[in-house]
């Protein structure tokens, strides 16, 4: 913190076209680390996020799902001599963050910061999601009441399959290309298949590479095998943006202990990231994320036009505009 306010010391002419008159202490951000509720700026994400959902353009890559979802959770590792009241192992402190990335756009639209402890199905079965919506989550998501639910309201899923998941083969479907088994197929666990009485898909893909079988499990019946591998493999985004904020956004460097201070700055990084995704897709150059990330942060105090730099950030700023103000004659 010491850094943050006498870098804004240092830079306070040009602090002023923000309407800052004077750098804030060290004791004002700490007061409102402590006391400043973090659910203001959870409240202020969801607002960016309505704003921007009416502006951006869709970013979904598969045309023949209606409405993509990715859900997962990433551990955020702490130190645990200044956080003992998040130990997470005997070395270590750590918080867990839920995330549901919407891949209209690939914005995160529901994020919970929550005890590492917590397990990621419990937070998923609190979510709801519109009909004919495709989620897709991995293998620590199963949970067969919870996909009969999704059933019933019309959402369907992709994942991994689990080995010890029993199951009786109904239909088998032509296979071809990296395909090698497609089949429709019934649970018989007990008690899984009392909670789940529909007919499922087992897909299996073999990767040309490696060599290794990867079996997928979904309720999605009228796609192509080809195509169930292809919905699992856009999951991979939700991993990218995990990457992208911990390394870009830097949660991983925290400017309070208390669990205020923590919340509050992993949703600044999330409104960010907001932002940014914005500005990148407003954009008529080929930015990627790092590179806007780290060329914005050298040149946010910069006086200049921001939609103009985006498209051109490697000319010189023009000079400060010539004042208007005409000479009264006293």
């Amino acid at each position: 913190m010491r850094e943050i306010c006498g870098g804004l010391a240092c830079c306070l002419g040009k602090l002023s076209h923000l309407g800052v008159r004077r750098a804030p202490k060290r004791s004002t951000l700490a007061y409102a680390n402590e006391h400043r509720d973090w659910e203001l700026f959870r409240d202020l994400d969801n607002v960016i996020l309505h704003e921007l959902q009416a502006r951006l353009p869709s970013g979904r890559k598969l045309s023949y799902c209606s409405r993509l979802f990715s859900l997962d959770a990433s551990v955020i590792i702490l130190s645990v001599s200044l956080f003992d009241w998040k130990q997470y192992r005997t070395a270590k402190g750590a918080m867990k963050l839920h995330l549901l990335l919407d891949h209209d756009g690939f914005l995160p639209v529901f994020a919970c910061l929550d005890d590492v402890h917590v397990h990621e199905i419990n937070v998923a079965k609190s979510l709801r999601f519109p009909a004919g919506s495709v989620v897709v989550v991995d293998r620590g998501y199963q949970s067969f009441d919870m996909f009969a639910r999704w059933a019933q309201e019309g959402v369907f899923f992709v994942t991994r399959m689990r080995r010890r998941i029993a199951y009786r083969v109904i239909e088998s479907r032509e296979c071809r290309g990296e395909i090698v088994a497609d089949d429709v197929v019934e649970v018989t666990n007990k008690p899984s298949c009392n909670l789940f009485p529909y007919s499922l898909r087992r897909v299996v893909r073999r990767d040309p590479e490696t060599g290794q079988d990867l079996v997928f499990m979904t309720s999605l019946l009228s796609l192509s095998g080809e195509e169930v591998a292809a919905v699992y493999k856009e999951r991979w985004q939700i991993e990218t943006f995990f990457r992208t904020l911990k390394q870009n956004l830097r949660v991983k460097t925290v400017i309070g202990t208390s669990f205020n201070a923590i919340c509050s700055q992993i949703w600044t990084a999330l409104i960010s990231i907001l932002v940014l995704r914005y500005l990148q897709l407003r954009s008529q150059i080929g930015w990627s994320f790092s590179s806007l990330v780290a060329l914005f942060r050298m040149n946010l105090l910069v006086y200049r036009d921001l939609w103009a730099w985006l498209d051109n950030p490697f000319v010189e700023p023009p000079p400060d505009p010539i004042s208007t103000q005409l000479v009264l004659e006293l």
